[in-house]
């Protein structure tokens, strides 16, 4: 048996560990990874009574100069104290249309306050109540791995033809590749006129980093086929794929995925449908391919919660998208029966880091003349990811 208590080192054995070995060990950390750093400074402890009169006192001192956004992941206890509530690319646009805001704290996730920062002007600043708030999804691709995807379909004579089309669920770097290579940025409400757009400027489609909204765009909006995919991983060499399988594919896609939206399954459907009879099932495109062909409904997040206000009384409805939403719809319609559609309870991990203790903390902070954990893109990547956010606003 082997004597784990004597067992080497990669160092020990004269191996080099590599980049990713050390942030995997917790040895190295990357400034411009989604993963975030702990939250410095003194939290009020979860338990403490007084936590909501101390939000609403901070945010009251603080006044017209603060504006808080909330999106629809967020925890109750979060939430209450947004000044508006929306996805991604709306909170954004919000703290855009609101100039006098000196502060914007973005109860979200680090992808999100980038998008803030690029869009507001220079003299506001986004906050991120805890900067260990990021997306695995968005941690999928990084600058490194996608500059390397570029190499290779370079290298198969092929990038000329290819657009990339960046998931507004990416990192500023991603977003500012996308710009500089001639691409736009979508949202899952309008995935299909980005990729209308992109298949007028080229032949092919790099969709980031998301492939099961870029597979179900394809698929399921557009005619084209499965086999008009391929699936590019980052981890094997050219991306898994022949040169031969690049040059027919129509819709190269990342290996990326939602750590909540992929957790739902045809099962997950067919169970459904065996307990509640007559149930109508709505899910997010961020599901897998086999889950949206089998759902009654598709579409973002605004799409869901629109859909339920017009459904009549007493419709079921099973829905496949994060726990927080699931239950304030269903709060605010008694009138239906709405349901999470797995059995297995899956809330962000990430989103939930925005905790009350964390926001009281920064509202107190800011409050106190003390700027606490600024989110903050560099001028070049701000210039690239600008370029292919208007790009996505000037879509027809």
């Amino acid at each position: 048996m082997r004597d784990v208590t004597t067992a080497q080192s990669p160092v020990d054995l004269g191996v080099e560990p590599t980049p990713l070995a050390l942030l995997l060990l917790g040895r190295e950390a990357d400034p411009r990874s989604e993963r975030g750093v702990e939250c410095p400074g003194d939290l009020p402890s979860p338990s403490d009574p007084d936590l909501v009169e101390r939000a609403r006192a901070a945010k009251e001192k603080l006044g017209d100069k603060v504006f808080v956004l909330g999106h629809h992941y967020q925890r109750d206890e979060v939430i209450q104290f947004a000044d508006v509530t929306g996805d991604s690319f709306k909170l954004a646009k919000d703290a855009a249309a609101k100039p006098e805001a000196e502060y914007i704290v973005f109860c979200g996730v680090h992808f999100m306050a980038e998008s803030a920062d690029i869009l507001t002007s220079d003299d506001q600043k986004v906050v991120l109540p805890d900067l260990a708030a990021g997306c695995s999804m968005a941690d999928m691709a990084t600058a490194e791995q996608v500059a390397e995807c570029w190499d290779v379909l370079t290298e198969a004579g092929i990038a000329e033809q290819v657009v990339p089309v960046s998931y507004m669920n990416s990192s500023a770097d991603i977003k500012a590749f996308t710009g500089k290579h001639g691409g736009t940025i979508c949202t899952s409400s309008n995935a299909k006129r980005a990729l209308d757009w992109a298949f007028e400027q080229g032949e092919k489609v790099l969709f980031l980093p998301d492939q099961h909204l870029g597979r179900n765009t394809a698929v399921r909006d557009m005619g084209l086929s499965l086999d008009d995919c391929v699936l590019y991983n980052p981890h094997k060499p050219n991306g898994g794929l022949t040169v031969e399988e690049l040059r027919n594919a129509k819709m190269i896609l990342w290996r990326g995925h939602c750590s909540v939206h992929g957790r739902f399954s045809l099962d997950s459907v067919n169970d459904v449908r065996e307990r509640i009879p007559g149930v109508n099932v709505l899910v997010h495109p961020e599901c897998k391919h086999e889950v949206v062909a089998a759902a009654d409904h598709v579409g973002s997040t605004e799409y869901i919660i629109k859909t339920l206000e017009a459904a009549p009384a007493g419709s079921k409805w099973a829905i496949g998208t994060e726990l927080n939403l699931v239950r304030r719809v269903a709060n605010a319609h008694p009138d239906k029966e709405v349901v999470f559609l797995d059995k297995t309870v899956c809330f962000c991990s990430t989103m939930n880091r925005i905790d009350l203790p964390h926001l009281v903390w920064a509202l107190e902070s800011l409050a106190e003349g003390n700027l606490v954990n600024r989110i903050e893109v560099d001028k070049e990547t701000e210039s690239f990811a600008k370029l292919a956010l208007e790009r996505m606003l000037a879509l027809p």
